[in-house]
């Protein structure tokens, strides 16, 4: 009987040493092979950050958003039973921040990768270098890669080794339900990166050269699911923070990100193509987009974040190159934007196609951020973009208990819609934002944007529209009356062709006047209040162009940048082309007449555009 019991005891034993790596666990207390100088892993700080939320009122659930998108996180099951930590101490990392520890923390990731909830752990008190690295799954499930200590890339773009890619730093490939997380810091070393005179206004005299500046993204994760990131401090990327590809599933919480407000191009978190997002109870400050959402992406919860100095939230760019993007049923709620260029900004490329939609900004504390709310949809980074007839369709757009400062160079409500391709559905609720310093701007612009405030706004809104655009078949009906225009004496509408000729002729004049004799022609052909309407017409072109935000209504501010856009072609000789030129002025000032005539009239048909000739880059 006792050697049976003993026989049972063993048995025992060698089925808990067989299993002993198989427990789901996020952060692990053990390790395989104890260094002398290294200490075991330690638990994440419970709050590494802390972020402002405002005191407001509680937001409304997010929209088939799940609190959690990996119920089955390892994070969810902690536990330090296992033993089953790789530290790359034991494998030859120095971590003194000048020898290269690259291979040790492959080693380390491959052996972690092939054994369930595996950890690949950096320990504290170290400084670990590595260079351009991708760590690539498939890998067993639960795996955890925690940095206690400091982890960096080389020193600057003289130090890269030429074989490594300059656009990324740590890669993540090909993985489920992995962890990244620690107590330490992802130090970027970015300042070297920044001071290319490639870069935006770091050339000589503030000029931007020419020629190739690729600089890495600090961390991306590429075709994975089931992702979590906590608890890390991330710092000083050369370019983009972290980006998200091709993934689902995805938190990101309790983290840290910063670097100075001039970085230029260092997105906080970028996602693209990427669903199940949620990024909560984190702080940014940064010099580029604290959060940015690419085309791709759904289902995403942004809550508790602190952003700034930044340049805000934003969804887009979109639709480059005439692409199609859709983003839908994002929720931003909860959180605080200050010191920014930008609160909350949608932008879309001309020409593009697809829809952003479903998209709520609730619970959103400003405090002096330019642009608070922002829909543009003529972004450009170059003056060769031109009005096309297709547009990103924004719709479902709800601002709701956004209150704040402003900073008074912009007015803080900007909607500028495509000409073709109305913004719908825009919703404020409770939008109360007061200027930082200064008066009230009392000056919010709209471009073809429909919608509904369903409380009164500060500063008040009054150019957002009610009710739905126009059917297409009623806008090709008044593309059609426009048209015939050009061929007809319209009496009490629009000057004759004589007059409109006489206009074009003395807008390309070579010498600035400060008189200009035939605008009076305008303004005899026109009733006085017609013409007041294009003139006014002709500052919100300019206004939503290159958002100069002019306030003066007189006419010469009107025919001055008319002229400018003439005199691109001032070198033209070709008598058929100035023709052209001309015709096309006066086509876009009988577009406008037209326009203003039947809104006197209340029928109010779709604007078109805006004058061509008011266009200016």
């Amino acid at each position: 009987m006792e050697l049976f019991h003993w026989f049972r005891l063993l048995w025992i034993a060698m089925t808990l040493l067989t299993f002993r790596c198989a427990s789901n666990v996020e952060g692990r207390y053990h390790h395989q092979k104890r260094n002398k100088n290294s200490s075991p892993p330690t638990t994440p700080a419970e709050d590494p950050v802390a972020p402002s939320t405002p005191s407001i009122a509680p937001p409304t659930p997010p929209r088939d958003v799940p609190s959690d998108p990996y119920p089955t996180d390892p994070g969810n099951n902690f536990s330090n039973s296992s033993d089953c930590v790789f530290n790359v101490m034991d494998y030859g990392a120095v971590g003194d921040g000048s020898a290269d520890d690259t291979a040790a923390f492959r080693q380390a990731w491959k052996e972690a990768c092939a054994v369930k909830s595996g950890v690949v752990f950096a320990p504290s008190d170290y400084r670990f270098k590595i260079t351009s690295t991708i760590f690539s799954g498939p890998c067993q499930p639960g795996l955890v890669f925690q940095v206690d200590g400091v982890l960096m890339p080389p020193d600057g773009p003289a130090t890269w080794p030429k074989k490594d890619s300059k656009q990324q730093w740590l890669v993540f490939y090909k993985l489920n339900r992995m962890t990244f997380t620690g107590t330490g810091t992802i130090e970027g070393n970015g300042q070297k990166w920044w001071a290319l005179p490639c870069k935006p206004h770091r050339g000589p005299n503030g000029s931007t050269l020419r020629g190739p500046c690729d600089s890495p993204a600090m961390i991306r994760f590429f075709m994975s699911s089931n992702l979590v990131v906590r608890g890390l401090r991330i710092q000083n990327s050369p370019q983009f923070h972290m980006k998200f590809d091709g993934c689902v599933g995805v938190l990101i919480q309790k983290i840290s990100i910063s670097s100075p407000k001039l970085s230029p191009n260092t997105d906080g978190i970028h996602i693209e193509n990427t669903k199940s997002v949620a990024i909560h109870n984190s702080v940014i400050s940064n010099g580029d987009d604290c959060i940015s959402i690419g085309t791709g992406c759904a289902n995403v919860d942004i809550m508790g974040v602190t952003c700034g100095p930044s340049h805000g939230i934003s969804i887009g760019s979109l639709g480059v190159h005439n692409s199609q993007a859709c983003v839908s049923n994002i929720t931003v709620r909860n959180s605080v934007i200050r010191e920014s260029d930008n609160g909350l900004r949608i932008k879309t490329w001309q020409g593009g196609t697809g829809s952003v939609s479903g998209i709520l900004f609730e619970n959103i504390q400003m405090e002096n951020v330019l642009n608070c709310l922002l829909v543009d949809q003529y972004y450009c980074l170059s003056q060769a973009c031109r009005n096309e007839t297709s547009a990103v369709l924004v719709t479902d757009l709800t601002y709701r208990n956004i209150k704040g400062t402003y900073d008074v160079r912009r007015p803080p409500i900007h909607f500028a819609c495509s000409d073709t391709v109305a913004c719908r559905n825009i919703i404020l609720s409770e939008v109360e934002l007061y200027p930082y310093e200064g008066e009230l701007m009392d000056d919010p612009f709209c471009w073809n944007a429909y919608g509904t405030q369903e409380t009164a706004t500060i500063p008040p809104i009054d150019c957002l529209r009610e009710g739905e655009p126009q059917a297409l078949d009623e806008v090709s009906k008044y593309t059609s009356r426009v048209d015939d225009a050009t061929s007809q004496n319209i009496s009490a509408v629009e000057p004759s062709f004589a007059v409109r000729y006489r206009i074009a002729d003395s807008l390309t004049q070579s010498q600035p006047r400060r008189k200009f004799e035939n605008m009076p022609s305008l303004q005899t052909a026109l009733p006085p209040e017609l013409a007041n309407n294009v003139i006014r017409l002709y500052r919100e072109c300019l206004r939503r162009a290159k958002y100069v935000g002019h306030r003066q209504h007189n006419t010469e501010l009107v025919v001055d940048m008319v002229r400018r856009e003439f005199k691109k072609h001032k070198h033209e000789t070709d008598p058929e082309k100035i023709q052209t030129l001309k015709d096309n002025a006066a086509r876009g000032l009988i577009n406008h007449i037209l326009f203003e005539s039947e809104k006197m009239s209340g029928q109010y048909p779709k604007l078109l555009g805006c004058l061509a000739v008011s266009r200016i880059e």
